[in-house]
Parts: C-alpha cells; sequence; structure tokens
C-alpha cells in the first residue's frame, strides 16, 4: 500500500472532496425560482408551509422558523424569562452557539462533563451541578445520538427546572419512540448548509405552548404585533404595533423555499446516511482507532456525523497530523468540537479549564469528522475508506 500523499505518495483522488457539501436537487432550484418569481423573498407563505411541514413530521404542535438555530436557542432563553444570575446547565462538548445563546439572554452558562462512550452530557453530572440558582437544561443531541432525555426530563421535573434541546443534529433523532426536540419547553434545530435538511441557512423552534409560540414570533420579528409580515399583502396595508422588545430573526421565503423540498426527501436521505455509516463501521473495524458507539436500544440516531478518534498513543499520528494527511489525500474532514474549556474567551470570561472537562477535552482533541453527506457516491464513499486507511497505514 502506497504512503499518505502528506508522506509523499499520490493522493487517492483527482479533487477535493468538501466535508458537509450539501445535496441540492432541481426541485431544490426549481422552487427557489419560483419564490423569485413571486415577488415575495421575505417572511411570507412559505415559511409558513414550511413551519406546518416541519411541525407535522416531528409531530409537534407549534413551531416557529427563524433565521438560524442560534436565534431559535436565544429565542428560547429569552421566552423562558432568564435574569441575571439565573444558571444554565449544558455540555462541554458543543458549539460555541450553545453558550453563546445563554450569555446573550443574560444567564450564566454552567458546564458538565460528557459521557465518553455516547458523547453526550452526563445527567449524573447534571444533577451535581444543580444549585439554587438553576433555571434550565440544554441538552445536545451530539452528532444525532439521543441524550438520555428520560433522566433529564425527571431531573427537570423534580427540580423545576426548564428544557431547551439542542437538536442540531438532531432532526431525524428519536427516544424511545419520541422524537427529539419534543421533550423540551422549546427544540431547537438547525438547517445550516451541512445538516441533514439544508437549506443554506434558518432554524425552528418547537414548543407546545400556543403561548410561548406566538411569543417566539413576536421576538423574531422586532417584537412586532403578530403577523407583522402580512402587512404588505393583497388584503391591503395591516399596521403594526411594538409589543415586545425584539430581534432581527425571521426566516424568509428563499430559504424556507428549500427548506420544504428538502424536507420531503428527509427519510429517503436518512437511509444513504444510514448505508455509508455502516459502511465505515465495517471498513474500520480493524484500525486502531475508536468508533462510534453502537446506536441505543429504542432510539433512532440522526447519523448526522460520523466522528472518529485518533489517539495518537494508538495510531502513531496525531489528530491534526491526520487531518493534514486526509486533506492532502483530498479529503475533507471536521472538527466537532473542542471543547468549550479550549477557548480563550471562555477561559477568560467563566474561568473555565479544560482539566475540569476530562472527557470532554480528550475528546475535543482526538476527534475527526468524515463525510457524510447523501451527495456522496459510492466511489467517494471507498475514497475516504481508502484515504483513511492509507494514512494510518502510512504511520505504522
Amino acid at each position: 500500500m502506497e504512503r499518505p500523499a502528506i508522506l509523499g505518495g499520490t493522493p487517492v483522488r483527482d479533487t477535493f472532496l468538501v466535508f458537509g457539501s450539501p445535496a441540492i436537487e432541481e426541485s431544490d432550484i426549481r422552487e427557489v425560482v419560483a419564490c423569485l418569481r413571486s415577488g415575495w423573498l421575505g417572511t411570507g407563505p412559505r415559511v409558513a408551509q414550511f413551519e406546518r411541514d416541519f411541525s407535522r413530521y416531528k409531530g409537534a404542535t407549534h413551531a416557529v422558523a427563524v433565521s438560524s438555530c442560534t436565534a431559535a436557542l436565544h429565542l428560547s432563553m429569552v421566552a423562558v424569562g432568564l435574569q441575571p444570575g439565573d444558571e444554565v446547565i449544558t455540555t462541554a462538548l458543543t458549539f460555541c452557539a450553545t453558550c453563546n445563546a445563554i450569555a446573550h439572554a443574560g444567564a450564566t452558562p454552567v458546564l458538565v462533563d460528557v459521557d465518553p462512550v455516547t458523547m453526550n452530557i452526563d445527567p449524573v453530572q447534571i444533577e451535581r451541578s444543580i444549585t439554587s440558582r438553576t433555571r434550565a437544561i440544554v441538552p445536545v443531541h451530539f452528532a444525532g445520538r439521543a441524550c438520555e432525555m428520560g433522566l433529564i426530563t425527571e431531573l427537570s421535573s423534580r427540580h423545576e427546572l426548564r428544557i431547551i434541546e439542542d437538536c442540531a443534529h438532531a432532526i431525524e433523532t428519536e427516544h424511545h419512540g419520541r422524537k427529539a426536540g419534543t421533550f423540551g419547553d422549546f427544540g431547537c434545530f438547525s438547517f445550516y448548509v451541512t445538516k441533514n435538511v439544508t437549506a443554506g441557512e434558518g432554524g425552528m423552534v418547537l414548543t407546545r405552548s400556543e403561548e410561548d409560540a406566538a411569543r417566539l414570533k413576536v421576538l423574531a420579528l422586532h417584537g412586532m404585533s403578530k403577523d407583522a409580515w402580512t402587512r404588505f399583502g393583497d388584503e391591503g396595508y395591516k399596521h403594526y404595533r411594538v409589543v415586545d422588545g425584539g430581534f432581527k430573526y425571521n426566516m424568509i421565503d428563499l430559504v424556507a423555499a428549500i427548506g420544504c423540498e428538502q424536507l420531503l426527501r428527509v427519510e429517503q436521505n436518512w437511509l444513504r446516511r444510514e448505508q455509508i455509516w455502516q459502511r465505515y463501521l465495517e471498513a474500520f473495524r480493524d484500525l486502531p482507532v475508536v468508533l462510534p458507539a453502537a446506536v441505543e436500544p429504542g432510539t433512532r440516531h440522526a447519523y448526522h456525523l460520523f466522528t472518529i478518534l485518533i489517539d495518537e498513543a494508538r495510531t502513531g499520528v496525531s489528530r491534526d497530523t491526520f487531518l493534514e494527511a486526509l486533506a492532502a489525500e483530498n479529503v475533507g474532514a471536521g472538527v466537532h468540537y473542542p471543547s468549550l474549556a479550549e477557548h480563550p474567551y471562555y477561559q477568560d470570561q467563566y474561568g473555565w479549564r479544560p482539566e475540569d472537562y476530562r472527557e470532554a477535552t480528550q475528546i475535543g482533541r482526538q476527534t475527526v469528522s468524515l463525510p457524510l453527506s447523501v451527495k456522496l457516491s459510492d466511489s467517494d464513499v471507498d475514497d475516504v475508506v481508502c484515504a483513511v486507511s492509507r494514512v494510518l497505514h502510512g504511520y505504522e
């Protein structure tokens, strides 16, 4: 077997395989063109349709479309009524948006470590971190794997805490017959370019309460009175009133047009990602890497990220050198995520130290996410398998 390209070999591919490149079909393009021709590009009927379609898919009572999952999280924090001095517990292994939304709502984020096998927030450590100031828990369904929502909901009920689910990775995720995003007071989703259902950008909030849904809509559009987006409709101009201190977080029809079409393919795309997932598991089972844990009985994994852990003591190569070698093979990869305690801003702001979150820190320093988009052909998947194998064998 040839040595990796970074060590002087010939790359596996002639062209670079972009990590997370979305599958955009002609139907998506046609719907965007139809939206452009309609003259209604901002928040309008397609956003309303996307909300209906998504709530139906998730079996949710109410869905509110917004500009990003970050916006969804922030609005949910505001709707909960967090105050300065309040604490919100979340995982140390997540994207910065989870933490930032808590801070922007005026509360203090409190990190807890993760289970080293599932990489999800550890419910035991959640309970240890609850204080008289704790107001909410933000579980993150990491990589598409369901958190232990039975334990988390029991904790929240016993301690009278709100739950805001970060479901950026978890559109298809289920936990014992119940869909992610429907356990808590709010469930927040992402349609970013790399997500399983992509609209390029955008987010969604699920909630059971009609009152909460109505307030989210108002908050997402400058705090203007409900359905202010209809003021330019064909029924004549409607005056609006500012009734709350809101934000510019509304989704627009151009985004919703793609989202509606993508949602139609969510199940067939899930099956394709499952095929790729199983191919990777089979191909890498004898390599000196840590593979994703088996899917827990009674749950459904969204197969959003396929992560492997590169332990230099086992592989002979560091994670970052592995990433460089993979790129030299023309295969892109991701890192999800460095522990939040690794980032200088949070160290300065909250005094967090990596050594206090041992599992999240180790995972963050070893993790690599491999391409898992439904855009991948069988040949692309074979190239990823070959590149990973060649790199690791090259450092034996």
